[in-house]
């Protein structure tokens, strides 16, 4: 596809996450109406690895309603979050505004983040759960973080596994526990087009721009794309775990998280790279 064929794309993702915001703020899955605890987001490991974060930039990237963001501004962070939709950005401002936490958030297309950002660069650049597969190009991306980190800066990406978004986004109603492979693990194939009124979440239906474009993204593509953006990658973690339910079959586990009762397949994985 030619960048102005996935430009089109991504502004019609724009476009349903601006419809999906109010759908999310009203929704059990995000709670919050109820006593925030934007921890709740975070694997154990993840703080394992991103160490002290006290009086350090961080940046987090596809923001949405900024729940990691506030939790990495409650860590000590001088935290900025930046995401596409305007809706989402001025829910997660107001979500921060009520608990109290000071965080910046800018509205901008993750490859215009450098121009959006004045320059400004982060000792700490955090994204995903969700944020890679709304993205084309991984080369392009990885450019961009080069660009955001100042040197020595670290890279830090949590990212549903490419194996849980080739067995698709939930299950159709009355499935069976069996895991079926739906999409591609590997991309290069075009993205996965999706019309749907409810999302991930338990919130009312969508009303309106309801078509979605995802791409995949194996771990390899993401290694790579970093790898030549000049990052040195320091970790790999593969976890088993998931913060939701994704199968209703799912264990709840020590940690609040849920996995599979078997088979045991990686759900998440953390990357963490330097500049």
């Amino acid at each position: 596809m030619t960048s102005d064929e996935h430009a089109r794309l991504m502004r019609a993702n724009q476009a349903n996450w601006d419809a999906r915001t109010p759908v999310h703020l009203a929704s059990r899955f995000y709670g919050l109406d109820q006593d925030l605890d934007p921890e709740r987001w975070f694997a154990a490991f993840e703080w394992e690895d991103l160490g002290d974060l006290t009086g350090r930039d961080v940046l987090h990237l596809q923001c949405h309603l900024g729940t990691e963001t506030l939790a990495l501004a409650r860590r000590g962070a001088r935290a900025v979050g930046l995401d596409f939709s305007e809706a989402s950005v001025a829910a997660a401002t107001a979500v921060a505004a009520r608990a109290g936490v000071a965080v910046e958030y800018v509205q901008a297309n993750v490859y215009d983040a450098v121009e959006a950002l004045g320059g400004r660069r982060f000792d700490v650049v955090y994204t995903g759960k969700g944020a890679l597969c709304y993205l084309p190009d991984l080369e392009r991306w990885a450019g961009v973080i080069a660009q955001l980190l100042r040197p020595g800066g670290l890279l830090y990406v949590v990212e549903f596994h490419p194996l849980l978004n080739s067995l698709g986004p939930k299950p159709a109603p009355g499935e069976g526990p069996e895991l079926l492979l739906r999409h591609d693990y590997l991309g290069g194939e075009g993205p996965v087009h999706r019309d749907a009124t409810h999302t991930y979440t338990d919130g009312p239906p969508v009303e309106v721009a309801t078509e979605s474009y995802e791409w995949m993204h194996g771990i390899g593509e993401v290694l790579g794309a970093l790898t030549g953006a000049g990052l040195s990658v320091r970790r790999l973690r593969e976890s088993e775990e998931l913060p939701w339910p994704r199968w209703p079959h799912m264990n709840r586990t020590p940690s609040n998280w849920w996995r599979l009762p078997e088979p045991r397949i990686p759900l998440l994985y953390g990357l963490l790279a330097h500049s």
